[in-house]
């Protein structure tokens, strides 16, 4: 199972308001979501000099290769909108090549071609964690100046709660995905009879059951990460959205839980994988995580997921972002991607095997538009209760970028150098 960064879905609809999409589309570039019009400047660390052209046709000079890299399990989500683009478009792209990666390795890896002049990778599809981590070293190519040639003014199409969080991407990448996330709690019923509802009642089990609970580092981890990011606002911190000087309730409270914790995995896929082993019986997840692992078969079907009794979700997102240094050819041919992938025909297929539940980014995608495949998944192993949460908790951004790698730091020296 891929790993979910920072820490997917699926459907086919044809909105009246992108109707006529495809058709600008093929004659002039594009149609996606317009970003939020903040742009950040390229850090001191950025990995290269090259700049992006000022300006971009339609169409490449010739069919490209483009090479894509994963680091959040986004493909389980948009490889097939990928491959039908491809196949749609051949004038643009001839040739895909996939890999795949993890987030706290990307800034390196990318910085490091750019450093060579040699930037073979032209897409990369990414949590906040790697979105973020580039933004400080200032790797990726701005997008702001391209907007009105590939993504015509469809801000507007984006669901409320992803339209929020474009902001993160700070005019150097496109959302493509989206979810709520969590802060949920997932347990195996035959060993937790009652899971806890409140911080408090979480602190008193697993003292009581030492070893037992479990959440995985919050820099590779959707569910480690949504859990960091959103307890202060369950523990009533004075500034959810500042880690350094707003969060004392919930370090404390961390290293308090750190205490009866055994370790924390470098990924989520081995949390499932205890989980399933009966290591620990009780587990942080998120909308997808608990949807998808159980679909797979890495998880018993059994296990259950709990909400606390109040809480506010932190919702996360994937991003396409380009790294500085592609060649005007390739930048045009992921732009034409990018803007195809938006559409929501194409958003249909977010909903996947509800790894991302429920995944896509743009409003008037409903269930019913995904395959059927994706439709026996989330009607088998979905949470009936998860629609209902949603309109009833409020909705939050995940930290923007320099305040998550902080916050990730911290975590790293206060709570999970530890073990």
């Amino acid at each position: 199972m891929p790993e979910i960064s920072g820490n997917g879905s699926t459907s086919h609809i044809p909105a009246p308001s992108r109707r006529n999409v495809l058709t600008a589309f093929a004659a002039a570039g594009a149609a996606a979501p317009l970003l939020a019009a903040c742009s950040s400047p390229s850090s001191p660390g950025a990995g290269t000099t090259a700049k992006a052209p000022a300006s971009l046709g339609g169409t490449p000079s010739a069919p490209v290769t483009l090479n894509i890299l994963d680091v959040a399990g986004n493909l389980a989500l948009t490889k097939p909108m990928i491959e039908a683009f491809k196949t749609a478009h051949p004038e643009v792209v001839s040739h895909l090549t996939y890999s795949t990666g993890t987030a706290p390795q990307l800034a390196s890896k990318v910085q490091a071609q750019q450093q060579a002049g040699n930037v073979q990778i032209h897409l990369v599809l990414t949590g906040t964690d790697g979105l973020a981590a580039g933004i400080q070293n200032g790797l990726w190519t701005g997008l702001k100046p391209y907007y009105d040639t590939f993504f015509p003014g469809l801000m507007t199409d984006y669901q409320p709660a992803a339209a929020a969080m474009t902001s993160l991407a700070q005019d150097q990448g496109i959302e493509l995905t989206w979810y709520p996330s969590g802060p949920l709690l997932e347990y195996d019923p035959a060993k937790v009879a009652s899971p806890p509802a409140t911080t408090d009642a979480l602190l008193d089990w697993a003292k009581a059951n030492s070893g037992k609970f479990q959440y995985a580092r919050p820099a590779n981890s959707g569910p480690g990460r949504t859990f960091l990011m959103g307890l202060p606002y369950l523990l009533g911190d004075s500034d959810p959205t500042d880690p350094v000087n707003g969060w004392s309730r919930t370090w404390a409270y961390l290293t308090e839980l750190g205490k009866h914790v055994d370790s924390y995995p470098s990924g989520t896929t081995a949390v499932m994988k205890n989980l399933a082993a009966g290591s620990v019986h009780l587990v942080a997840t998120t909308t997808g995580w608990y949807i998808n692992p159980r679909a797979l078969g890495t998880v018993p079907p059994s296990m259950k997921v709990a909400k606390f009794t109040s809480f506010t979700w932190v919702s996360d997102a994937h991003y396409g972002v380009v790294p500085k240094g592609v060649s005007a050819d390739v930048l045009t041919a992921v732009l034409r991607l990018l803007a195809w992938m938006l559409t929501p025909e194409q958003q249909a297929f977010a909903y996947d095997a509800g790894y991302f539940y429920p995944g896509p980014a743009v409003k008037n995608v409903p269930l019913s538009k995904a395959p059927a495949d994706s439709q026996k998944v989330i009607a088998q192993f979905g949470e009936p209760q998860f629609d209902a949460w949603m309109d009833q908790f409020p909705i939050k951004n995940s930290l923007p970028a320099a305040t998550q790698v902080t916050a990730f730091d911290l975590w790293d020296r206060k709570i999970g150098s530890t073990k």
